[in-house]
């Protein structure tokens, strides 16, 4: 037998020798990777956390702004995003197509829908490539494709647009309209670096205080497989979102509303060229009204021939003989002021130019009482010079003229008071040539009204933390300092009383039959700018307060240029009405303001509700227990303060709630007992209450709703404000 020799075969000792060198590689390349959990330099954790970690933002809401009794400014609310989907690859199925086929059709009826989009640039962004020559998967519309209101959505979603489709949004809504537009502002979406939105102040108090409003987004991180499952057992992260901070205004809606209505009728019926007026609470400086005309919608930002600044405090204007008031202050304070002292008016010479009073001749000899009531400028020159030129200029000064006030808002403008010549001196004691705010003026009139003592103006009372109720910021009450003494006080609000009620006073147009008024009337010669003026062209203006004993409201209210030759008229058809209707709401009773004290009340916590309550009812008060009586848990308004007779006071006490007959209360007391009870109350309307939808006398034992229905403005207090028969009544 043969024997078989054996055969060296290169082949396969070349296959075992490359595949067991694959295997060392791929064994040793294991070990590494297990050793060290790095490749190419990388961590393999940070690569799978990459590949598979993802992450969601999570909005953060801006913050609202109320009015000073809660009731909402502005807050974010939910839109629509409109986006076109136009790339072809977004269709599986031709019948039934998820992308943009006709641009032209589709741009013609978005227009048709959003008219603030340009159909022309609708139609390039339909059909816009890329860089690279591609069409995009899909576009959006930048601000015009934003903030589409659900209306709107549907109406085009009913046309049926392949390829348009919507996402939900956040969009800044103001939901009362034209109001105090100047003061609040606005707000707008504007596009970030990396592709999302942020919705940032753009004017007013949502510009001045955008850090404060805007929130923090915050985020979801969690862990997906291969096809973006959740993996299981997987952790989520959250981090929540920081909402922007509520900002609470000391503006009182139902006051601004008296004064929007009221500055819309006279715009409408005298075409003005600029209206502004202001409403205050002189005890404290706060700011209860403020608009401005010509205005516009926030939500819309729409306005005719309209200044983007709010003119009560970023404009300065000549007064007029609204500035007669300090002038005559000063006087009074000085010991110099004597009523029934003679002067020759008509005419006053100083050095080459001649001061007149307004009907160019005067009245002879008359007492300077007489003079101040006529708005005499002459009566002023006089007073200048018994006054003393420095020692006039110095009252001024601590008045506040020609400084800011300090209000907490922006760009606030100082004024200017000329004293370099001695024309400039005379000229500021009757208020032509030096210029002032309108904000001054309010600041100034806190004095007259509040016993010498002279406030800050502020539109800001506090700055709340929603998410924890904490309040960030107070705003405090500020005394500026004591212009004059509470006599001096007393006697200029006298005599500006008496320009309402003096036969031949200017200022008869102003007087209300239910309060006494006294204010001081201003007809402002308009600057051309060079130094003259133009010829018969006023700025028409009044300043007062109401009632004249104690004065719980002050108001000043400028019309320029109105298409009337009686100036007063239109400026008090804003005055009479709003003033009226504050005080009304404000609960100011009409029977009490001859006589009104300032009644005291204390901390009663503890104390027997019922005791306290006859206690109150006596000084002329209305209590109203919250509670089934006895001992005192809380109160409001806090004690101690001063409180004008006629107003309500709150005492919360343990046990089952009675529902009280709200007929004829103030929306504020309604809003107040509603915190006071924590019960479910529904208001409507405005004004005063109408009806309510569960009887007085109910014991409420669950959280069902009770609707409180208020009557509108118009409805509660029409005051008809007729035009005066006897002409114009100008200085």
């Amino acid at each position: 037998m043969k024997k078989k020799r054996f055969r060296f075969q290169w082949g396969a000792f070349l296959l075992l020798i490359f595949y067991g060198g694959l295997f060392f590689l791929l064994f040793s390349r294991m070990f590494m990777l297990q050793a060290t959990g790095e490749v190419e330099g990388q961590e393999l954790a940070a690569r799978a956390a990459a590949k598979y970690s993802k992450e969601s933002a999570i909005s953060a809401s801006r913050g609202k702004i109320y009015d000073t009794n809660g009731q909402v400014i502005a807050e974010d609310t939910l839109s629509y995003r409109l986006i076109a989907v136009v790339n072809k690859q977004a269709t599986t199925d031709a019948k039934n197509p998820r992308h943009v086929v006709d641009a032209e059709k589709t741009a013609k009826i978005l227009h048709e829908y959003i008219p603030s989009m340009d159909e022309e640039k609708i139609y390039k962004q339909l059909t816009r490539l890329k860089s690279d020559g591609t069409k995009p998967y899909q576009v959006e519309f930048g601000s015009a494709g934003r903030g589409i209101s659900h209306e709107i959505m549907s109406k085009i979603k009913a046309e049926k647009l392949p390829g348009i489709l919507f996402v939900n949004d956040l969009k800044r809504y103001y939901p009362n309209g034209i109001f105090a537009s100047h003061l609040i502002g606005f707000a707008l979406k504007e596009e970030n670096e990396d592709g999302t939105f942020t919705t940032k102040g753009k004017m007013g108090l949502e510009l001045t205080y955008n850090k404060e409003l805007t929130g923090k987004d915050g985020k979801v991180e969690y862990e997906t497989d291969a096809f973006s499952y959740l993996l299981p057992n997987s952790e989520k992260m959250v981090t929540p979102a920081k909402n922007g901070d509520d900002i609470y205004l000391t503006l009182d809606k139902t006051i601004q509303s008296f004064l929007e209505e009221a500055m819309t009728a006279v715009e409408k019926e005298y075409n003005p060229e600029a209206m502004t007026a202001i409403v205050a609470d002189p005890k404290t400086g706060k700011i209860l009204g403020m608009s401005q005309r010509p205005t516009f919608n926030p939500d819309t930002r729409e306005g005719d021939n309209m200044k983007w600044l709010n003119e009560a405090i970023e404009e300065t204007i000549e007064p007029g003989s609204t500035m007669k008031t300090f002038t005559l202050a000063s006087a009074i304070d000085t010991g110099a002021w004597q009523p029934n002292a003679k002067y020759m008016s008509g005419q006053y010479r100083v050095l080459d130019r001649v001061i007149k009073d307004y009907n160019k001749v005067g009245w002879g000899k008359i007492t300077y009482l007489q003079g101040f009531q006529r708005s005499s400028n002459t009566s002023m020159a006089y007073l200048l010079k018994l006054i003393g030129e420095d020692v006039f200029f110095d009252y001024l000064d601590r008045f506040g003229f020609g400084k800011k006030t300090g209000i907490d808002l922006p760009n606030e403008a100082s004024g200017k008071l000329l004293s370099k010549y001695p024309i400039e001196r005379v000229t500021t004691a009757f208020g032509q040539g030096s210029t002032v705010t309108p904000i001054q003026l309010i600041q100034a009139l806190t004095a007259i009204a509040n016993e010498g003592k002279m406030m800050q103006p502020y539109v800001i009372d506090r700055i709340v933390d929603p998410s924890t109720g904490k309040t960030i910021k107070k705003h405090e009450p500020i005394e500026k300092g004591q212009p004059v003494s509470a006599d001096t006080a007393k006697q200029v609000k006298e005599i500006l009383a008496s320009t309402l009620t003096a036969e031949l006073g200017t200022a008869t147009d102003f007087a209300l039959d239910e309060y006494e008024v006294a204010g001081k009337t201003g007809t402002a010669q308009i600057p051309l700018g060079n130094g003259d003026y133009f010829a018969n062209e006023y700025l028409y203006s009044f300043l007062g307060m109401a009632p004249v004993d104690n004065p719980q409201l002050i108001m000043y209210v400028s019309v320029k240029r109105p298409k009337t030759k009686t100036g007063a008229v239109p400026v008090s058809k804003v005055f009479k009405p709003v003033m009226l209707n504050s005080l009304k709401y404000l609960n100011v009773n009409t029977e009490d303001v001859k006589h009104v004290d300032n009644t005291a009340i204390q901390d009663y916590t503890g104390q027997s509700a019922e005791a306290i309550q006859v206690e109150l009812a006596n000084d002329g008060l209305q209590p109203v227990i919250v509670g089934s009586g006895g001992k005192i848990i809380d109160q409001y308004p806090k004690g101690p303060q001063k409180l004008v007779k006629g107003n309500f006071v709150f005492l919360k006490t343990e046990g089952d709630i009675t529902l009280p007959d709200f007929t004829n209360w103030s929306l504020r007391n309604v809003l107040a007992f509603k915190t006071m009870a924590n019960l479910e109350i529904e208001v409507v309307g405005e004004g005063f209450v109408a009806s309510q939808s569960v009887s007085a006398g109910t014991v409420i034992s669950d959280s069902s709703p009770i609707v409180v229905k208020l009557k509108t403005p118009a409805e509660s207090f029409k005051q008809d404000v007729e035009t005066p028969s006897e002409g114009e009544t100008t200085e």
